[in-house]
C-alpha cells in the first residue's frame, strides 16, 4: 500500500501534468494554424501559374517521410532556388498518417515558395490517416489540367476500389485534350530491379491483379510519365512511349549508393518535349540528428491527438489521480444498444415531412421519385407533407403539399425555382403537421431548412442521395475543378453525417458515400416504378401517337432525359450519326425531355444531318410516359451523372432492352447481355451494341423479357414498404421510443 504522503505527492504531480497538457493543447489548437482542403488552393495556383504556357518545369519527390533535417533544410532550399514552377510528392510525404505527422508536414511545406501537391500513399493511409488526408488535402484520386498537360493522381493503397479507379482513369484519359499526360501512383506500377539494394515485397508494388490492366491502359493512351515512390531508390524504365520513374530519395534511410541516394526528380516540359532528370543531394542527414528528430516527433505527437482521444487521455489521468486517493472502477459501454426495437413503429401510421428543391409539375428524376415515395407511403396509411417550391399551374393538392414562395426563377424557360427559405409559412406548416420524421432530398437550400426544423422539433432526419453534384459543376459560379473535385463531395459528406440515416438508390452510391467519409447508417433502396401502368397501355392510343409522330414502320429508339450538358446527349447524337443506313433498319430516336441545351441540340441535329432520324419530343407528363415507351423497340442512354436507373427500369417495364454508357446507377441495373448492354464512353462500342439489337430481333426480345422481370421487382408498393421499415429503424435508433413512447399523442 502507498503511504499517505507518497499518494498525496503523486496526486498533485498528476494534477500538474494534466494542467500542462491542457495548456499545451490550448496552444496547439488556438495558436497553431489549422488547414483544410489544401489541394483546392494549390491546384488553382498551378492552373493560374501555367495558364497559356507550354514551357515549364516541376519537381517530383518521393518518401519525404517527415524529414526535417533532409527535406526541409536541404531539398526545399534547392527547390526554391531551382526555378521549378511547382512540386509534387509521389507518395509517403508523411512517416505515418497520424495527425501530428500531417501537421508537421504542413509546417514543412509552408517553407516552399511554390505550389505543391501530395499523392495519397501507404504512409498517408496508415493509422486511419485517410480521413485526415481527405480533410487536410482533399480526395485520394483526382485530376486537373494546367498548361498543355493533364495531371492524374491515383489511390494505389486500396482505399478506393481499383475497379472503379480503372473506369475513372479510362474516362479521364479518353477525355484528355492535352499534349502531355503525367500520372502519379505511390506504389510502382511496374516491377523494379532491386538487386543489391533491398528485398522487394510484392506489397510495395501496385496491387498485382490490376497492374497489367492499368499499365495496358496507360501505355495505350501514351501517358508521358508515371511517377511513384514507396521504395528508397531511383529507377527509370520505359515501355512504348511511357516512362516509369521511381523516386524515393527525399527522406528516410537510404544506402547512399548509385541507386539508393537522396535526390529529387526535375521534369521539364518544352512544347512537345519532356525531359526527366534526377537531381542528387551532396550529402544526407547525420544519424544523430535523424534520431533526435524522431524523438521530437514522438513527444510532439502526444499532444496532436484528436479531441476525443485528448479528453479520454485527460480522463484517464484524472481517474489515475483519484485512484491514488480511493479505489474507483468505471465501466463504459462502447457497443450499440441492441435493445432498440423498430417493430412498434412498423405497426402504426407515421407523419413524414418531405423537403425538396423541386417537385411536380416540374418534370425530373427527383420530383418523380418523391411523388412515387409519397404514393407508396400513403397506400400504407402514412401521412405525408411535401415542402416544395411554388410553380405556375400547381395541381390541386389541398394540404398534401406546402408550396413555398419563390425568390428567383432561373434556367431555360425559368423551370428552376429558388424557394424563399426564410418564408415563415414553412415553419408554421411543419409545426402544424407535427412530423415524427423529416425526409430531405437535397443537401442544401430547402434540405437544410428541413434539417434545421427537425432538430428544433427533436425528430430524426433521413436524407436521400439522389444527385451526383460533381457532374453539375457547370451550373455553379465557382472554378470547375474546385467544385467538381472538392466542394461537391464536402457538401454531401458534411450534410449526410449530420443526418440520422441516408438512403441511396444503388450499392455504387453507397460505395461513393463511404469513400468520401460518410459514417452514418446507409440504406440501399432504389426508387419504385409504376410497373402496372406500363402493362396497361391502350394499343389504340399508342397507334394514334405513332401516327401523330409519323413513325411509320421505323424501329423506334427512345431516351428520356433532361436536356442538360451533364446528360451527355451530344455523345449519343454523334454516335447515331455514324450509324450507316446499310447497317441497320430504318430507325427514329424520340428524345423525351426539356432543358437548357435544347437550342444547342437542335443545331447539332441539323449539323449531323439527323433531322429525319431524331425528334425532340419535349417535356411529357409522367402519366403519358408509358404510351411513348410502348412505341419503343430499344432504350438508349448516355448519361454518366445518374445515381440510379429509374428511367432504365421504366424502359424495361415497357419491354425495351437498354444500351447505356457505364456509370454509377447504370451498373446496378443493367446486366451485360441479360437485359441490355453497357459500354465505355466510346462511340464505336456504343453504336455497335445499338446496331446489334436493331438487327437481331430474337436477342432483342430475349433481353426485353429479362428486363421486364427485373422491373417487376421494383414496384411502388414494395418501395413504400421498404421505406417504412427504414423509417422505423431510424426512429428506434433516434431514441424517441425510449423517451416518449410510440403511442404518445405528440
Amino acid at each position: 500500500m502507498l503511504r499517505a504522503g507518497t499518494a498525496r505527492w503523486l496526486f498533485y504531480a498528476n494534477l500538474l501534468l494534466v494542467a500542462v497538457l491542457v495548456i499545451y493543447k490550448i496552444y496547439l489548437n488556438f495558436f497553431e494554424q489549422d488547414f483544410v482542403s489544401v489541394h483546392a488552393d494549390q491546384v488553382e495556383r498551378i492552373e493560374a501559374l501555367l495558364e497559356g504556357r507550354d514551357h515549364y518545369r516541376f519537381a517530383v519527390v518521393g518518401n519525404i517521410n517527415n524529414s526535417v533535417g533532409l527535406f526541409e533544410r536541404q531539398i526545399i532550399p534547392m527547390l526554391n532556388q531551382s526555378g521549378v514552377d511547382f512540386m509534387v510528392s509521389a507518395g509517403n510525404a508523411v512517416s505515418s498518417g497520424g495527425e501530428d505527422k500531417y501537421r508537421a508536414l504542413y509546417r514543412t511545406l509552408s517553407h516552399l515558395k511554390i505550389p505543391y501537391l501530395i499523392t495519397f500513399g501507404e504512409n498517408e493511409h496508415s493509422r486511419l490517416g485517410s480521413f485526415r488526408f481527405y480533410d487536410h488535402f482533399g480526395p485520394y484520386l483526382f485530376s486537373f489540367a494546367a498548361g498543355n498537360s493533364r495531371f492524374i493522381f491515383l489511390d494505389s493503397t486500396g482505399k478506393t476500389d481499383l475497379e472503379w479507379q480503372l473506369r475513372w482513369l479510362e474516362e479521364e484519359l479518353l477525355a484528355a485534350r492535352r499534349d502531355h499526360l503525367f500520372l502519379f501512383s505511390a506504389h510502382p506500377l511496374r516491377a523494379v530491379n532491386t538487386q543489391g539494394v533491398l528485398n522487394l515485397d510484392d506489397d510495395d508494388l501496385f496491387p498485382a491483379p490490376y497492374r497489367r490492366l492499368f499499365t495496358g491502359l496507360i501505355e495505350k493512351q501514351e501517358v508521358d510519365a508515371v511517377f511513384s515512390a514507396n521504395l528508397p531508390l531511383y529507377s527509370r524504365q520505359q515501355q512504348t512511349n511511357t516512362r516509369y520513374v521511381l523516386t524515393g530519395g527525399a527522406g528516410g534511410l537510404l544506402l547512399n549508393n548509385t541507386r539508393s541516394r537522396y535526390h529529387y526528380v526535375e521534369v521539364g516540359v518544352a512544347g512537345d518535349k519532356v525531359s526527366i532528370e534526377p537531381v542528387a543531394l551532396e550529402r544526407g542527414q547525420h544519424p544523430f540528428w535523424r534520431t533526435l528528430e524522431s524523438l521530437w516527433f514522438f513527444i510532439h505527437s502526444l499532444f496532436y491527438v484528436g479531441y476525443l482521444n485528448f479528453i479520454l487521455l485527460l480522463s484517464l489521468m484524472l481517474l489515475a489521480a483519484l485512484w491514488l486517493r480511493r479505489t474507483l472502477f468505471v465501466e463504459r459501454n462502447y457497443y450499440p444498444d441492441f435493445d432498440l426495437d423498430p417493430s412498434p413503429w412498423l405497426d402504426r401510421p407515421l407523419r413524414v415531412a418531405q423537403f425538396t428543391n423541386n417537385y411536380l409539375p416540374f418534370i425530373g428524376g427527383v420530383p418523380i421519385s418523391i411523388h412515387r415515395l409519397c404514393r407508396g407511403l400513403r397506400a400504407l396509411h402514412h401521412q405525408v407533407l411535401v415542402i416544395a417550391p411554388q410553380y405556375q399551374g400547381n395541381r390541386d393538392e389541398s394540404d398534401r403539399v406546402h408550396r413555398v414562395p419563390v425568390l428567383l426563377p432561373f434556367g431555360a424557360k425559368k423551370q428552376f425555382r429558388l424557394a424563399n427559405i426564410f418564408s415563415p409559412g414553412i415553419g408554421r406548416a411543419v409545426r402544424r403537421f407535427r412530423p415524427q420524421l423529416v425526409h430531405v432530398h437535397h443537401p442544401f437550400w430547402l434540405g437544410s431548412v428541413g434539417h434545421y426544423l427537425a432538430r428544433r422539433l427533436d425528430v430524426p432526419v433521413v436524407y436521400t442521395y439522389h444527385t451526383r453534384l460533381e457532374h453539375y459543376s457547370h451550373y455553379v459560379p465557382l472554378p470547375d475543378p474546385l467544385f467538381r473535385n472538392l466542394l461537391s463531395h464536402l457538401l454531401v459528406r458534411r450534410f449526410a453525417n449530420r443526418c440520422d440515416g441516408v438512403v441511396v438508390p444503388t450499392a455504387s452510391a453507397e460505395d461513393y458515400l463511404r469513400m468520401i467519409g460518410v459514417k452514418r447508417p446507409i440504406f440501399v433502396r432504389p426508387t419504385g416504378i409504376d410497373f402496372e401502368r406500363f402493362q396497361r397501355v391502350d394499343p389504340d392510343h399508342a397507334q394514334r401517337l405513332r401516327d401523330q409522330l409519323e413513325l411509320g414502320q421505323a424501329r423506334v429508339l427512345i431516351t428520356i432525359s433532361r436536356l442538360g450538358k451533364e446528360k451527355n446527349l451530344a455523345f449519343m447524337l454523334d454516335a447515331l450519326a455514324e450509324l450507316s443506313a446499310n447497317d441497320v433498319p430504318a430507325y427514329r430516336l424520340l428524345l423525351i425531355g426539356e432543358g437548357p441545351e435544347r437550342a444547342q441540340l437542335e443545331a447539332r441535329i441539323r449539323h449531323l444531318g439527323l433531322t429525319d432520324r431524331v425528334t425532340l419530343v419535349g417535356a411529357v407528363p409522367p402519366e403519358e410516359i408509358p404510351v411513348y415507351c410502348a412505341l419503343g423497340d430499344l432504350f438508349v442512354f448516355a448519361s454518366q451523372s445518374e445515381t440510379q436507373g429509374m428511367v432504365i427500369l421504366e424502359a424495361m417495364a415497357a419491354g425495351m432492352p437498354v444500351v447505356a454508357v457505364r456509370s454509377s446507377g447504370i451498373d446496378d441495373v443493367v446486366s451485360e447481355g441479360q437485359n441490355g448492354f453497357k459500354t465505355p464512353l466510346n462511340r464505336r462500342r456504343w453504336r455497335e451494341r445499338v446496331a446489334q439489337l436493331l438487327n437481331d430481333e430474337p436477342l432483342r426480345l430475349e433481353l426485353a423479357a429479362n428486363g421486364r422481370a427485373l422491373a417487376q421487382a421494383h414496384r411502388i408498393e414494395a418501395f413504400g414498404a421498404d421505406m417504412s421499415r427504414i423509417y422505423a429503424q431510424v426512429l428506434a435508433a433516434h431514441g424517441r421510443t425510449a423517451r416518449r413512447g410510440p403511442d404518445s399523442k405528440d
